[in-house]
């Protein structure tokens, strides 16, 4: 699973990255922690960017895509991974593009959340005044003149990417106003969808469970069985009388009809007999 998570400051990206990570065992790749893990190995890329970042530069994008090829290049990379940070404009997102066909690599989605700014705003002005009624220090980048700030840079910079993503089809919009929970259950129904992830499949009942393992009987118990049924069989194929009580049975009728017959028989002589001697007299 390789993606792309896109959203202003205080959409919820972090949250979310965090969750895919531990749910499916993939990595996040931040530029920053990974200049920073290039800078310390003094790999020639980590060497350049030192070189450019100790002058007060900014590292440029051939820079960070060469740190980002030797991070795909690592073991742990393999089951896929979540960009954090990168791309930010289309030049980058051009060039990640580049760089993942060379290394026979495709990014299943970007994932949009999206978010009222009016929101946010309200959201951070709230969370500053609890804190200050609470006594407590509010951070200088945790203020609505801050975030208002990094939207607009988000606005100019990272937004084109949207439409960039989108015309390759690529883009996934999630409502990143609903609940945590609600953004991850809709992230993992829409990758499952794209067939990123491999779907849920419901729990069988027990009734054919039990009827399954009925059919996958072990062979010598179906041989018994078959064995039974050949012994009940005469030779002629046909089966055998099974009780004695049967039989009795079957005698009882016998000897009565036989009985029963008897003294008609003996009638019918007499009769003819007596017949005889009339004809004679």
């Amino acid at each position: 699973m390789r993606l792309i998570l896109l959203g202003p400051p205080g959409s919820g990206k972090g949250t979310q990255a965090q969750r895919l990570i531990h749910r499916y065992g993939i990595v996040q790749l931040s530029t920053g922690e990974m200049l920073r893990a290039a800078v310390a190995a003094q790999t020639p890329v980590g060497l350049k960017a030192k070189d450019i970042m100790a002058a007060g530069g900014l590292v440029p994008d051939e820079v960070v895509i060469g740190i980002i090829s030797d991070r795909l290049d690592q073991g742990d990379a393999a089951k896929g991974f979540i960009l954090d940070g990168f791309p930010r404009t289309v030049p980058q997102a051009e060039a990640l593009d580049v760089l993942l066909k060379k290394k026979h690599l495709k990014l299943d989605a970007v994932i949009e959340l999206r978010v009222n700014e009016s929101a946010l705003l309200e959201r951070v002005e709230r969370r500053a005044a609890e804190m200050r009624t609470r006594g407590e220090e509010v951070r200088v980048d945790d203020t609505a003149e801050v975030l208002i700030k990094r939207l607009a840079s988000y606005r100019s910079m990272t937004e084109p990417l949207i439409h960039y993503y989108s015309e390759r089809r690529k883009l996934l919009t999630v409502d990143g106003m609903m609940t945590i929970e609600h953004v991850t259950h809709e992230i993992g129904r829409i990758l499952a969808a794209i067939g990123a992830i491999e779907p849920k499949t419901p729990k069988r009942a027990a009734k054919p469970a039990a009827r399954a393992a009925r059919w996958k009987a072990p062979k010598s118990a179906k041989k018994a069985s078959g064995g039974a049924r050949k012994a009940a069989k005469s030779p002629s194929g046909r089966p055998k009388k099974a009780t004695a009580g049967k039989a009795a049975k079957k005698s009882l009728r016998k000897a009565g009809s036989a009985s029963a017959r008897r003294p008609a028989k003996g009638s019918r002589n007499a009769a003819k007999k007596a017949a005889k001697k009339a004809k004679k007299r």
